[in-house]
């Protein structure tokens, strides 16, 4: 594992103690180009995301992992949108989230998009351990992802996460620069819990 300097360690203002894994998550964009991610990390955080829970065991879920230098990255930062595009070509990887919304017998998969959201967020934690970072993005284009990987019609792409090393955020530019050190701020726990005894 590597460690991330003391400069761009963010934590939460968690009203509870949480466990160092979640604690200290954030989703950066300012990624150093410059570092990689080996198979065996990649292969632990997909492990992770495989091993995720999942309604009735079905798995509805799929992935597609490319890192940086490879024609499958490309793609995949190819189909970014917006902002998205203006920094995620520096992760080490890029990983597409695929929905598998029906079986090729036509069955409904009514939670996948539960199911590839609980595997994501284990791989997060798993990268996290690792020391890596991740940024989850729903900006992209799905159907130009479909489109380059060749995907059946019952697979549908649902979100991009780019994972890798952190690094100082004046490269992204004054206003994303700010964005980046700013407090890290949720809705207060009795706002989000509608009921509790």
């Amino acid at each position: 594992m590597t460690s991330t300097p003391d400069t761009l360690t963010r934590s939460t203002d968690s009203s509870q103690p949480l466990v160092s894994l979640l604690e200290e998550r954030w989703s950066p964009r300012s990624y150093d180009e410059t570092a990689t991610v080996t198979d065996a990390q990649l292969d632990a955080l997909l492990e992770a995301a495989r091993w995720a829970p999942s309604a009735m065991n079905h798995q509805p879920r799929r992935f597609v992992a490319g890192r940086r230098g490879t024609d499958t990255f490309r793609k995949i930062n190819d189909n970014l949108l917006g902002f998205n595009a203006a920094w995620a070509f520096r992760a080490s990887a890029l990983v597409v989230g695929v929905l598998e919304t029906v079986t090729e017998d036509g069955d409904e998969r009514p939670f996948a998009q539960y199911d590839l959201g609980q595997s994501l967020a284990a791989l997060t934690v798993q990268a996290h351990a690792e020391g890596l970072h991740v940024h989850q993005m729903a900006g992209i284009d799905a159907e130009g992802l479909r489109a380059a990987f060749d995907l059946p019609e019952r697979f549908r792409p649902y979100t991009v996460t780019a994972i890798g090393t952190v690094t100082d955020p004046a490269q992204l530019g004054d206003q994303a620069a700010e964005r980046e050190v700013a407090p890290r701020t949720r809705l207060p726990l009795d706002e989000v819990v509608l009921v509790k005894e």
